[in-house]
């Protein structure tokens, strides 16, 4: 019987290395598990206490050597962390890693969702990683790191997360891991220098299962075809954008691609899954038809699902982004290139050596294939006249007309480019540390000399001496913007040496991750906190500092056009002035000349900022301002394949509300808006912390002794109840998506919104009686409104309250405010507390 490392533990008096590793290969043997020599290398290393970097094929057996070292750390009574750059490949590990050590030892921190953080093993992301090594230096309480996707240190924007640990954790031992590592040798120098530790490359590359290469010059479903006919399915089908994932996902349900039989089986394992969203029973379509979609724009729980079908072998075709050369577990055996071009974000270019032999990495099931294949489609207008060539032999001709390569987005490949990108070795990674005012203010607020940190800091980067100059002049002038702002304060040195503090007024979870989070703060001051529009007006703030999610502004825009445009057919306006006006518009932008004003005053003061903008847009405060359901927007803007986007766009709005916006700058309104966005993220996509809770009560019983009380025991005693300004918001939250339900004529949901109840008169609600109920209310008004004044405070009045439960009267405005009726609902106290959510029953609607 295979046995657990949790169950392997040794008491900790006994926890010698060679004891924990005879334990480990007794783990490793009741696994039915043989070590390829690099494996065994690696994790002798490990045991050794050795700094290893570890650069072996996809499929090798790299997360069993990380295993090791989360175990042997483990069992000492240490910490460990494992990182990677990927949301969705940290919460795989996670969940993976609760299985073997035990849900009460693993923590999870992405950013977007927290569990467990104190745990002694933490997977959390580099990002998250770099900023707990910046606060601690080398007085964190972290003993082992594992980065996982090394790569990723070369990685423009986020590689300066890969490298922060590398030099500031001194008393940390490092795994480094990937597939595509390149020459080691300077990272040797550099972990030695770091801790002191010896530091080795573990090399090899024998991979379990071999790679065979081929050019397909037929057309993209015809290919696929002939590949599933061959029995080389699964399939992971490899695009670089998400819209040409979803087409060809599409356009494969012509192919019959799974049996009846694995057709029943699908819809076995989906039966009880909740595909919620506007973009669900699509993505439930292609599933049932043996077809996956895998890729960032979707919501996280329908990955989730379909990597847990690909490794049921239950999907024969996976189409998806490159993102899968990141680790994703969807074990496949063939990888087909639909291109070997990318647009990089700059420029359209040919694959580098990396990415390529990352992604056909990817092919192979150890253990279930002797032989994993790689297939490159020829371009499109290539294998178009390669058809018309032979159409024109048949018929007798000798010229045709040939069709043109793409003029946008496109760099020419043939059989040569692949033939060179299979002999090509990745590149050599490339330092990207760069300084930010998130980095400054997580050095200073260390105990100690925390400049000298920041110096030190900057001198051990893995930067020349002409950059590492020039990254010193921008520490420097972002660190005397802090002062003048008041972010950062002088203090009376202490006697260990500590003269700076982070202002005391911001919460302790003060977060300036974006680089314009010092505009935001310096702009609040000058909003009206007493204005009606204050917690819109902070929104649009918000927003203006966080990234454009392009997709959905161009659909906002789309709409503006069309609405434009039925509007000048209609006034008679010719075609070319219709053009002309068109060019005029643009997405919403709320308070853009008082954003542009300020910031360029801001950027006056601050000049080393001014290659920076601000970005206004409204998308959080569009949905906040009509007070719409995630469904709703979605649906409204035809977002279905960007459900994810939209998702991360909100919960972005949502950290820096919570993070940066300082307590004192939030009214009982901008409050509301917090509830409202949290409330709606966690409805859309609770997956995570659902799949943990699972985990931690499957038969796990925790020890009465307060340091080993559960994950979140603290917390789920705490009365949610006992802050009456917060639930009293939460309660107005439900009550609002209550009353949106019933303003979009979606009786059902309305009830869903609330327990399941009677009215006063003790009669059951149904739709049936809840349309009746409307029925007289449109009688005699028209609409019920749901604006800001709909939605002030004065609107809302507690009747009673008790120890058991609260009564709520909320007025129901309509366009000529008449406010004559009004919803009531009893909020039950007890199963409010117990679920951390306002639990209300609908009582009656009247006047």
């Amino acid at each position: 019987m295979p046995l657990n490392l949790r169950d392997l533990l040794p008491p900790i008096e006994e926890a010698d290395s060679d004891e924990l590793l005879n334990r480990f290969l007794e783990y490793v043997e009741s696994r039915g598990l043989e070590l390829y020599p690099a494996q065994e290398a690696a994790i002798l290393e490990v045991f050794e206490e050795s700094n290893v970097i570890l650069n072996t094929p996809t499929g090798s057996g790299k997360s069993l050597v990380a295993s090791a070292l989360h175990f042997k750390s483990l069992a000492q009574g240490q910490r460990s962390v494992y990182t990677c750059p990927i949301k969705a490949l940290v919460n795989e590990k996670w969940m993976a890693l609760c299985r073997d050590f035990g849900p009460e030892n693993v923590g999870l921190s992405t950013g977007d969702a927290t569990v467990n953080r104190d745990a002694p093993i933490l997977c959390c992301t580099a990002e998250i990683l770099a900023n707990l090594a910046l606060r601690d230096g080398e007085n964190s309480d972290i003993q082992d790191v594992v980065a996982d996707e090394f790569h990723y240190y070369a990685d423009h924007e986020r590689g300066v997360a890969w490298q922060v640990p590398l030099l500031t954790l001194r008393r940390t031992r490092f795994l480094l891991m990937s597939a595509t590592l390149g020459e080691t040798k300077f990272f040797e120098d550099e972990l030695t220098s770091l801790n002191g530790r010896r530091s080795v490359t573990v090399r090899s590359i024998e991979r379990p299962v071999p790679l065979e290469f081929s050019y397909a010059e037929t057309p993209l479903a015809q290919t696929l075809q002939k590949l599933t006919e061959e029995g080389k399915g699964p399939l992971y089908v490899v695009h670089f954008t998400q819209r040409e994932a979803a087409e060809s996902a599409q356009d494969f349900m012509s192919i019959d691609v799974s049996s009846r039989d694995e057709k029943k089986a699908i819809q076995k394992e989906i039966e009880d899954f909740r595909f919620t969203s506007p973009y669900g029973p699509q993505l439930k379509r292609w599933a049932r038809h043996g077809i996956g979609l895998h890729h960032a724009g979707l919501l996280p729980k329908y990955r989730v699902l379909i990597e847990r079908l690909a490794q049921k072998n239950l999907l024969k075709v996976i189409c998806g982004t490159d993102t899968l050369g990141v680790g994703i577990n969807v074990p496949i055996r063939t990888v087909l290139f639909t291109k070997l071009c990318k647009f990089d974000g700059q420029k359209t270019r040919i694959l580098s050596a990396r990415d390529f032999h990352q992604i056909s990495g990817r092919a192979g099931r150890k253990g279930f294939d002797d032989v994993g294949w790689v297939v490159a489609q020829a371009p499109e207008h290539v294998i178009e006249n390669l058809k018309l060539a032979s159409k024109a032999a048949r018929d007798g001709k000798k010229k045709f007309v040939k069709r043109k390569p793409p003029t946008k987005n496109f760099v020419h490949w043939d059989e040569k480019t692949l033939d060179k990108l299979i002999k090509s070795s990745p590149e050599q990674l490339q330092s990207r540390f760069q300084v930010s005012h998130g980095m400054i203010l997580n050095v200073l607020s260390r105990r100690g000399n925390s400049c000298e940190a920041m110096r030190e800091l900057i001198h051990r980067s893995h930067e020349s001496d002409q950059r590492k100059r020039t990254h010193g002049r921008r520490a420097w002038r972002i660190f005397r913007s802090l002062l003048d702002q008041e972010v950062i304060k002088l203090i009376p040195p202490e006697n260990d040496g500590t003269y700076l503090q982070v202002n005391v007024e911001l919460q302790e979870d003060f977060s300036m991750d974006q680089s314009l989070s010092l505009y935001l703060i310096e702009t609040l001051p000058k909003l009206d906190m007493e204005s009606p529009e204050y917690p819109l007006d902070v929104l649009t703030l918000i927003e203006s500092v966080l990234e454009d999610p392009g997709v959905i502004l161009y659909k906002q825009l789309d709409r503006i056009k069309g609405e434009a445009v039925a509007r000048m057919k209609m006034e008679g306006l010719e075609y070319e002035e219709r053009m002309l006006e068109l060019e005029k518009l643009d997405y919403p932008k709320p308070n853009r000349e008082f954003i542009e004003s300020t910031f360029h005053e801001f950027t006056r003061r601050h000049p080393w900022l001014a290659r920076e903008d601000v970005l206004p847009k409204s998308i959080a405060r569009d949905m906040f301002e009509q007070y719409s359901s995630f469904s709703d927007y979605v649906r409204g803007y035809e977002l279905q394949r960007s459900e994810g986007l939209l998702l991360r766009h909100l919960s972005s709005v949502h950290k820096v509300l919570r993070r940066t916006i300082p307590d004192s700058a939030k009214s009982d309104e901008l409050w509301e808006v917090e509830v409202y966005l949290e409330s709606m993220i966690r409805q859309v996509d609770s997956s995570l912390i659902d799949e943990w809770e699972k985990m931690r009560d499957a038969g796990y019983e925790p020890e009465e002794d307060d340091e080993l009380r559960p994950p979140g025991a603290d917390a789920a005693e705490a009365d949610f109840t006992r802050d009456e300004k917060a639930f009293l918001a939460a309660t107005r939250n439900r009550i609002f998506s209550f009353l949106r339900a019933l303003i979009v004529d979606d009786l059902e949901d309305a009830l869903a919104q609330l327990e399941e109840g009677v009215d006063i008169d003790g009669n059951p609600w149904t739709v049936d009686r809840l349309g009746q109920a409307l029925d007289e209310y449109f009688a005699d008004h028209e609409a019920i409104c749901l604006d800001p004044n709909a939605r002030n405070i004065r609107h809302t009045h507690k009747t009673h309250s008790d120890d058991a439960s609260w009564v709520i009267q909320q007025v129901l405005v309509d366009p000529e405010e008449h406010c004559d009726w009004m919803a009531e609902f009893e909020v039950l106290l007890a199963p409010s507390r117990e679920r951390r959510d306002a639990v209300l029953e609908f009582r009656r609607i009247g006047t």
